[in-house]
């Protein structure tokens, strides 16, 4: 057993001091095999500091090693110590194999720094002067995926695949296509790529992926199919069931799609996108109370879920609570919605607070402005409390939008007499 492996046996029995003292001596005067070695088994233990030093130490005796100066500008970038990685990347001989691979990490580097341009200009650059290297439209394709450039995203997947290249980098290119088309909303066009890249192996995320794009396409069948075979094979994927959910219910299959969902909720308690989903299904089945129960508990996780909060409006609405639903808009934080100030404008109406119900018609109507049923109560109320003048203005907007309706120009009349 030579030194570089007597380290690694000390850290195995965690004696780290012995093993920094055998590490110390291989550094100094190991050869450059030992130290070559025990960089990479260090840096795969984690311990990329002492990588790191040995690394430099090999740069010493072979200053012209471009292989040694990426490996250690990789243990800078692992270290956080990225400005210390550029001049190991950019010493690195253009006549040298590894100057691709160099021009790829410093790619990497300032995409991660948020310099875009500069890294797509390397891209552009090493795809110039290697052309037929699939591993540089890869790293093109995932840097205009990354900035939803999409349509350039798909070509320089498609150049791979036209090129035979189905896999880079452990990464199916069928699968990556079919994300970029659906990313740019071509969903029906993505398709046949999810289902080629299935073929060959059921990625959980890209069965996840071709479920969601055959529903945003609107063939339901297919995305129920799709996310039906992704709960067989792990039904603690949670995102599934949602989707799966509203699958049945876009198929009319209202009480599967309620089962669904309540199976969702069983996998994940605090899931509140579900708890909204399931209670509007309820009210569809007429279950008030069930729904009302769902809202409440997806209000109880997020205060300020104002989905939740205009739902369970509605529900209360229909039994003419309107206590209840002031009182579920106080306790919202932040109540900037224009349906909650529709919501409480017509319940201050029906409690007789006139005034305030006055006051969040106002501040409803510069969005709802377009709402049809919404400019038809607040005229009807500005009527009733004699504000004819504002009404009139209120049934001339409606009667813009709705010019059809002889109602309006009727009640405008009226009101100008």
């Amino acid at each position: 057993m030579n030194d570089a492996e007597l380290v690694l046996k000390h850290i195995e029995l965690q004696d780290l001091s012995k093993a920094k003292e055998v590490f110390n001596k291989v550094k100094k005067s190991g050869s450059p095999e030992e130290k070559f070695f025990l960089a990479e088994q260090l840096s795969q233990y984690g311990f990329l500091e002492e990588a790191k030093e040995l690394y430099e130490k090999l740069l010493e005796e072979f200053p012209e090693e471009n292989e040694l100066k990426i490996m250690l500008a990789e243990l800078l970038i692992d270290l956080g110590k990225d400005e210390e990685a550029y001049p190991y990347l950019e010493s690195v001989d253009p006549t040298d194999p590894n100057y691709a691979a160099a021009m790829l990490l410093e790619a990497d580097l300032y995409q991660m720094q948020g310099l875009y341009e500069v890294s797509e200009q390397k891209l552009l650059k090493a795809k110039e002067m290697y052309r037929d290297e699939p591993v540089i439209d890869f790293a093109l394709a995932e840097l205009y995926m990354s900035l939803g450039r999409f349509l350039e995203a798909v070509a320089s997947y498609q150049r791979l695949l036209k090129a035979g290249e189905e896999a880079v980098a452990g990464n199916n290119i069928y699968a990556r296509l079919a994300e970029a088309l659906s990313a740019g909303g071509a969903f029906e066009e993505s398709i046949p790529y999810y289902e080629k890249a299935l073929e060959s192996n059921k990625d959980l995320n890209v069965l996840f992926g071709y479920g969601l794009t055959s529903f945003q396409a609107g063939l339901y069948k297919k995305a129920k199919n799709a996310f039906e075979d992704l709960k067989a094979m792990d039904h603690e994927y949670h995102a599934l069931y949602l989707y799966l959910a509203k699958s049945h219910d876009q198929l009319g299959e209202l009480d599967k799609a309620i089962e669904t969902a309540e199976q969702g909720l069983a996998a994940d308690e605090y899931n509140v996108d579900l708890y909204i989903y399931i209670a509007g299904l309820l009210m569809k089945a007429g279950r008030e109370e069930e729904a009302e129960n769902h809202l409440r508990r997806a209000l109880a996780l997020d205060p300020e879920s104002t989905e939740a909060a205009s739902l369970l409006n509605k529900l209360l609405l229909h039994q003419e609570r309107h206590e209840e639903i002031l009182d579920v808009i106080s306790n919202l934080e932040n109540a900037d919605d224009p349906h909650l100030h529709w919501d409480a404008a017509y319940s201050y109406q029906q409690t007789e607070q006139y005034s305030k119900a006055l006051n969040e018609y106002k501040l409803a109507y510069n969005e709802l402005k377009n709402n049809l049923d919404f400019l038809k109560d607040y005229g009807f109320f500005l009527m009733e409390e004699g504000m004819r003048s504002e009404g009139a203005a209120v049934f001339r907007r409606l009667n813009s939008l709705d010019p059809l309706n002889e109602e309006w120009l009727e009640i405008i009349d009226r009101l100008e007499e």
